[in-house]
């Protein structure tokens, strides 16, 4: 057995303007390093220098004006949180965060919106290795049916949930929570050295978004559909703009 399961581990999370990684910015954003020591949380508000709409509030209760008051400027808090993931993943610890193509890349396309170093930039290498509870679960737990939230996932692993999910560093102490139950779950995960777990989930997450893209295509549904890349999402072609050329 590797022992990884016993950590040390960094979890990661952020709460933001919406949902495109590619346009939407990071409000708030959690790490909480994990070990044998305990557990240790850092968190940041950020002055996004947009409006926070509506929806967006609703969901982690982070007005316009409380970020503008209270937030930090947006590049420092994005560099210090880069700093703090790279120098973990350099060090062997991996990443854990719910949905991680999702946070890594908000998070990458802030960077490169600031001029600041990506992750990459900083380790030379990309950020691994990477632990994301909703890959592992999707991947060993293929064909359960309902539904794969963080709420759903602390509900099915009998993991207490906290109050006020939906705020960074609860939802990180949540998913690392969520983690260790699906280790004592499934034992092979702490049997395979990080690296192979890390090369699986980007197995598995390629097969779910083909299966779920076959199935959107089926259903008639249009746009884009689940991007295939794991724990960072790939650049996928513009059919439309290649029939222009």
């Amino acid at each position: 057995m590797s022992g990884w399961p016993a950590g040390p581990f960094l979890g990661f999370d952020t709460e933001t303007t919406g949902v495109d990684v590619t346009t939407d910015r990071i409000i708030t954003a959690a790490l909480v390093e994990r070990d044998a020591g305990g557990t240790r949380t850092r968190t940041w508000l950020l002055d996004p220098g947009v409006e926070i709409p509506a929806g967006a509030t609703a969901v982690h209760g982070i007005t316009t004006e409380r970020a503008r008051a209270e937030g930090m400027d947006a590049a420092l808090a994005l560099s210090q949180i880069a700093e703090e993931l790279a120098h973990a993943c350099g060090r062997g610890v991996p990443v854990v965060a719910y949905n991680a193509a999702y946070d890594l890349a908000i998070l990458e396309h802030e960077l490169v919106r600031h001029g600041l170093p990506t992750l990459a930039d900083r380790l030379g290498r990309e950020c691994m290795p990477v632990i994301d509870p909703l890959v592992l679960d999707r991947g060993l737990d293929r064909y359960r049916r309902g539904k794969r939230t963080l709420a759903h996932l602390c509900a099915h692993y009998r993991v207490p949930e906290q109050e006020d999910l939906h705020t960074a560093e609860v939802d990180v102490v949540a998913t690392l929570d969520v983690l260790a139950a699906l280790t004592t779950r499934f034992p092979r995960l702490g049997e395979a050295s990080l690296a192979d777990v890390h090369r699986w989930q980007v197995a598995r997450h390629r097969d779910w978004a083909a299966s779920f893209n076959a199935w959107r295509t089926a259903q008639g549904y249009a746009g884009p559909g689940a991007n295939p890349g794991w724990p960072m999402p790939v650049a996928v072609p513009d059919a439309a703009a290649a029939e222009r050329v």
